[in-house]
Protein backbone atom coordinates (compact mmCIF):
# COMPACT_ATOMS: atom_id res chain seq x y z
CA UNK A 1 0.00 0.00 0.00
CA UNK A 2 1.63 3.71 -1.22
CA UNK A 3 1.37 6.38 0.89
CA UNK A 4 -0.75 9.19 0.23
CA UNK A 5 0.36 12.64 0.27
CA UNK A 6 -0.68 15.33 1.95
CA UNK A 7 -1.33 17.09 -2.31
CA UNK A 8 -3.71 14.26 -3.13
CA UNK A 9 -6.13 14.58 0.17
CA UNK A 10 -9.28 17.21 -1.23
CA UNK A 11 -10.12 20.15 0.99
CA UNK A 12 -12.65 19.28 3.23
CA UNK A 13 -16.40 20.60 2.50
CA UNK A 14 -17.51 23.20 5.35
CA UNK A 15 -21.03 23.94 6.76
CA UNK A 16 -22.19 27.60 5.89
CA UNK A 17 -22.14 28.02 10.13
CA UNK A 18 -17.92 27.38 9.66
CA UNK A 19 -17.91 29.52 6.11
CA UNK A 20 -19.43 32.58 8.38
CA UNK A 21 -17.14 32.50 11.15
CA UNK A 22 -14.32 32.60 8.61
CA UNK A 23 -15.84 35.27 6.64
CA UNK A 24 -16.65 36.87 9.75
CA UNK A 25 -20.59 37.35 8.60
CA UNK A 26 -23.64 35.57 9.51
CA UNK A 27 -24.73 32.08 7.98
CA UNK A 28 -27.87 33.84 6.76
CA UNK A 29 -25.44 36.25 4.97
CA UNK A 30 -23.51 33.49 3.81
CA UNK A 31 -26.69 31.36 1.96
CA UNK A 32 -27.52 34.36 0.03
CA UNK A 33 -23.73 35.02 -1.29
CA UNK A 34 -23.88 31.43 -2.31
CA UNK A 35 -27.94 30.99 -4.02
CA UNK A 36 -26.56 34.25 -6.26
CA UNK A 37 -23.07 32.34 -7.03
CA UNK A 38 -20.07 32.96 -5.05
CA UNK A 39 -16.93 31.14 -6.26
CA UNK A 40 -16.64 28.03 -3.11
CA UNK A 41 -20.17 27.26 -2.86
CA UNK A 42 -22.02 24.33 -4.25
CA UNK A 43 -25.53 22.78 -3.77
CA UNK A 44 -25.94 19.36 -2.07
CA UNK A 45 -28.78 17.42 -3.20
CA UNK A 46 -31.86 17.57 -6.27
CA UNK A 47 -34.10 20.10 -4.28
CA UNK A 48 -35.63 23.57 -5.63
CA UNK A 49 -36.70 25.32 -2.69
CA UNK A 50 -34.19 24.22 -0.36
CA UNK A 51 -30.84 23.19 -0.87
CA UNK A 52 -28.17 22.50 1.71
CA UNK A 53 -24.75 24.28 0.45
CA UNK A 54 -21.26 23.30 1.43
CA UNK A 55 -18.12 25.02 0.61
CA UNK A 56 -14.62 25.45 0.41
CA UNK A 57 -12.50 27.83 2.69
CA UNK A 58 -9.65 28.22 0.33
CA UNK A 59 -12.14 29.27 -2.77
CA UNK A 60 -14.33 31.67 -0.76
CA UNK A 61 -11.03 33.41 0.32
CA UNK A 62 -9.99 33.42 -2.84
CA UNK A 63 -13.32 34.99 -4.65
CA UNK A 64 -13.04 37.68 -1.46
CA UNK A 65 -9.71 38.70 -2.16
CA UNK A 66 -10.19 39.07 -5.76
CA UNK A 67 -13.42 40.59 -5.60
CA UNK A 68 -15.22 37.70 -7.37
CA UNK A 69 -18.34 38.00 -5.01
CA UNK A 70 -21.82 38.63 -6.39
CA UNK A 71 -23.35 42.08 -7.09
CA UNK A 72 -24.41 43.30 -3.67
CA UNK A 73 -27.50 41.83 -1.66
CA UNK A 74 -29.48 45.41 -0.52
CA UNK A 75 -32.44 46.33 -2.08
CA UNK A 76 -33.15 49.65 -4.11
CA UNK A 77 -36.30 50.97 -3.18
CA UNK A 78 -38.32 52.90 -5.22
CA UNK A 79 -38.93 56.65 -4.55
CA UNK A 80 -42.22 56.78 -3.68
CA UNK A 81 -43.95 59.73 -5.90
CA UNK A 82 -47.49 60.91 -4.11
CA UNK A 83 -48.67 61.90 -7.96
CA UNK A 84 -48.07 58.50 -8.93
CA UNK A 85 -49.26 56.29 -6.39
CA UNK A 86 -48.12 54.05 -4.34
CA UNK A 87 -45.09 51.73 -5.73
CA UNK A 88 -46.64 48.69 -4.60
Amino acid sequence: MRAVSEAEIPERFASADEAARFLSVTRRYVLELARRGIAGAYPIGTGTERRVWVFRLSELAQAVTQKKAPAPIHKIRKVCDPASGSPR
